[in-house]
């Protein structure tokens, strides 16, 4: 008997568990997803796009492997950017 109600206490709290992550999961999409929305509109509407798009795709990229590559390559992109920069000749 007392076998029986470990069996079932371990299946609600794996369930419990699952419940928790999926929710954790929704609430990074959803947040992430309105950040980087929201830098999306900055690129044409006024404000810092090129911070905020980063910020959303590190929030995505907490859950979603898809977000970790695209901000992998936005970082190389602003450092390769940096680096051109920072190789020009200052004109005066």
């Amino acid at each position: 008997m007392a076998s029986f109600w470990r069996k079932a206490q371990g299946a609600s709290s794996r369930a419990a568990l699952l419940t928790v992550r999926a929710a954790r999961r929704i609430v990074i999409a959803i947040v992430g997803g309105t950040v980087l929305l929201i830098g999306i509109v900055m690129i044409v509407a006024p404000g810092p796009a090129v911070l905020v798009i980063p910020a959303g795709l590190a929030i995505l990229g907490l859950e979603f492997a898809w977000a970790r590559r695209w901000l992998r390559k936005v970082r190389e992109k602003s450092e390769s950017a940096a680096r051109r920069l920072a190789g020009r000749s200052t004109r005066t």
